[in-house]
Formats: C-alpha cells, sequence, structure tokens
C-alpha cells in the first residue's frame, strides 16, 4: 500500500480485474474500438504515460502526473465518440462504475496509510528497532528475527513500511559489516514480498483482488504454506553466510508513545471489521476501514483531552530524574492528532492510482483488454501465462525501483 510500485504489477493486475463481465453491466452496450483512431490513440497516450511513470527516478517526476493526464484524455475522446453517436448516457455511465472502483481503493488505503502513520507518530517502530539493536542479540539471530518479522508483519501493514522498519534495524546493528547488512537486507526484502502474498492487506495487487471479490478472504492462507516456502529457502541457504558473533548495540533506549499500543489494537479491529462486513454482510471492506478510521478519531479525541492532565499526574508521581524529564517533554509535546495522520499519507500513490484504474478502465471500455486477455489466458496455459508475467514485473521492477 505504501510500498514503491512496480508499474507493470499494477497494471497486469488491473487488466484481470477490469476484464470482467460485469464491468458493463450496468453500463449499456459498449462499441469497440480498437480499430478506431481513438482506441490507437489511447493505446499511444497510455504507453507515454507509463513510460514516464517507469522513468520517475530518471526524471524526477511524480507518477500521478503522466496518468492523471492520461485518464483524462482518453475519457475525454471516448465522450466524445459517444456524444458525437448520441450515446453520451453510456460513457458516463462507464466513467462513474470505474470512479466508484477508485473510490473504494483510495478511502482503504487512505484508512491503513493513516493508522501506519499514527503507529509510526507514536514510535512503536522505533521503540522496535531500539529492543531488538540493545538486546544482545548473535549477527545470525538478528537476520532470523527480522526476516520472520517481515514475513509476519507485511501481511497486516504493508511490504515497505516492514522492509523499510527491519533494514533500518540491520544498519543500526551491522555498522561497517556490509556483507551482513546486505544479505539480511536482501532477505528482508523477499520475506516482506513472500508474507504480504498469502494476506489481502500484504500487497497492493492481493487487495485489489480481494476488493473486486475475485478472491475470497480466506482463499488467501492457502498460499501461506508456499509463501514460506519462498522466504526459508533462500534464507536458510544466505544464513550460512551470516557470521555467529554478538551484534553491538548504541545503547539508546527509546519509549512508545502513550496510546501506540491501543492504536494497534484499534487496527487489528478495523481490518476485523472490514473482513467481516465483507464476509457475512456483503459490504464493501472499505465500510469497515472507515468505520476503524471514526474508532481512531474518537481515541485521538481522548488522547488530547487528557493529554496534559495525564503528563501531569505522571510526572507528579515520577521520582526518577531522567523519567521526570522525559515525561515533562512528551507534556510539552504537540497532543496527538489524527489528521496531521492523514495529511502524511501517500497522496502522490492515491492519485497515481487514480490515474490507472481511470486509464484502465478506459482501455476495457474500448476493447483492448477482452482482446489481451484472450491473447494471454485463451492461447497460452494458465501456469505458463502467470509464470510470464511474473518474470517481466519482476524485470522491469528491478530496472525501475
Amino acid at each position: 500500500m505504501l510500498q514503491k510500485l512496480n508499474p507493470l504489477a499494477v497494471l497486469l493486475t488491473l487488466l484481470t480485474i477490469f476484464f470482467s463481465p460485469a464491468l458493463f453491466a450496468s453500463t449499456g452496450e459498449s462499441t469497440d474500438l480498437t480499430s478506431h483512431f481513438i482506441g490507437y490513440a489511447a493505446v499511444l497516450l497510455f504507453a507515454i504515460a507509463y513510460c514516464i511513470v517507469m522513468l520517475e527516478d530518471v526524471l524526477h517526476v511524480r507518477k500521478s502526473k503522466p496518468v492523471l493526464v492520461a485518464a483524462g484524455i482518453i475519457w475525454a475522446m471516448i465522450g466524445f465518440y459517444y456524444s458525437q453517436n448520441g450515446m453520451p448516457h453510456i460513457a458516463e455511465a462507464a466513467f462513474r462504475h470505474n470512479l466508484l472502483e477508485y473510490a473504494e481503493l483510495f478511502f482503504f488505503l487512505l484508512v491503513a496509510m493513516t493508522y501506519i502513520n499514527a503507529m509510526e507518530e507514536r514510535q512503536l517502530f522505533d521503540a522496535l528497532r531500539s529492543w531488538m539493536v540493545n538486546k544482545g542479540f548473535t549477527l545470525r539471530l538478528i537476520f532470523w528475527l527480522t526476516g520472520i518479522l517481515a514475513f509476519f508483519i507485511s501481511p497486516i501493514a504493508d511490504n515497505l513500511t516492514t522492509a523499510l522498519l527491519m533494514c533500518a534495524i540491520v544498519m543500526k546493528v551491522g555498522g561497517s559489516n556490509h556483507k551482513f547488512i546486505a544479505l539480511a537486507c536482501i532477505n528482508i526484502v523477499i520475506a516482506a514480498n513472500a508474507g504480504g502474498a498469502f494476506s489481502p492487506f500484504g500487497d497492493i495487487t492481493t487487495l485489489m483482488v480481494w476488493q473486486k471479490g475475485m478472491v475470497q478472504f480466506g482463499d488467501f492462507f492457502s498460499l501461506f504454506l508456499p509463501s514460506a516456502v519462498n522466504f526459508l529457502v533462500p534464507a536458510t541457504i544466505m544464513s550460512f553466510f551470516i557470521s555467529n558473533e554478538v551484534a553491538q548495540g548504541d545503547g539508546d533506549v527509546i519509549h512508545m508513545k502513550r496510546g501506540a499500543m491501543r492504536i494497534v489494537g484499534l487496527f487489528l479491529l478495523t481490518i476485523c471489521f472490514a473482513v467481516l462486513g465483507h464476509s457475512f454482510l456483503g459490504m464493501p471492506p472499505v465500510l469497515g476501514m472507515m468505520t476503524g478510521l471514526g474508532v481512531l478519531q474518537f481515541f485521538a479525541f481522548f488522547l488530547r483531552k487528557t493529554h496534559k492532565s495525564y503528563y501531569e499526574d505522571a510526572i507528579k508521581g515520577s521520582r526518577d530524574r531522567v523519567e521526570h524529564e522525559r515525561l515533562r517533554n512528551l507534556g510539552d509535546g504537540v497532543p496527538f492528532d489524527i489528521f496531521n495522520k492523514v495529511a502524511k499519507a501517500e497522496w502522490d500513490t492515491l492519485l497515481f492510482f487514480y490515474g490507472v484504474v481511470v486509464c484502465v478502465g478506459g482501455l476495457g471500455f474500448i476493447g483492448y483488454l477482452s482482446m489481451v486477455s484472450e491473447a494471454m489466458y485463451g492461447n497460452w496455459d494458465v501456469t505458463y501465462a502467470n509464470v510470464t508475467v511474473g518474470v517481466l514485473s519482476a524485470i522491469v521492477d528491478k530496472i525501475f525501483r
């Protein structure tokens, strides 16, 4: 959800999701424009926009800009054609359908990002890093601990947040031991990606597939064993090249701010809202996520209202000078503000997904997605098609990440 995006993986996932007979169920009969000038222009425009996205690190142009412009032009061309042929309502209904698809994804990701930012502000991740660094573990044990934690945290949070957290621990511990840092970070990346595959929340692709209703929540867990194998096999091989020397911490102790663990509990509760609402009530997962955001807002209100009195009482009861000073600094700090966490969401990523969803929806409405889907999954064996997609996305990711 917060991760650096693999453009081809996102594109191929959206292709699979949007190629569905249900796409036009409520939008009327569309016209095949794949051989029309508008169709060719839409493909060319989308290709140019995606090339700019993949060259983001080279051009220093945020990835949302080209796809936002491409989405607008593609649907403007579609709207022009249908208006000229007396069917503007069909194009309008199709666009509204795609907008609804994006709205569900947008609010789901916004809530998840807000919770992650709230946990980060409460120093949950910093405290975990401090604990592991100062515990006196061996390098090999830290190699395994960071990998295992990455594997089990990524299904709940996301790949990038998990990888950054664990890699920060590794870099803190490794110091000048570049061999350990390199192997441990590779292990973390593998573990985070493997762990994110057996949960709808671990990766943007699994989230889109689940929200679309193509795979049920419980079905993802059938991937746990292959995901574990994908993590454990390379980790075991790499562990033989990690020494057993004791890691040296810096002695810094970081404490979580008030309410950190309760926010974790609320995040898990929010996920339960989304899963149960979708599984038992048939409601979109975003409903549960937005309900959870409301609960977090109430908790933020509680933290703000009790901030001053809580720290005043804690300072009065503190006898240790160091603890007394720490509490005073926290008490003088800015109270928890939920809207600051919302503001820190990855807005470029959210706008990027708007552009991609709308662009792909436009190409699907023109008729290209059915054509590509038939070429890949109609003429090839499904396994070979999926392997090819995986290999291609890995190559693109390696080049542009």
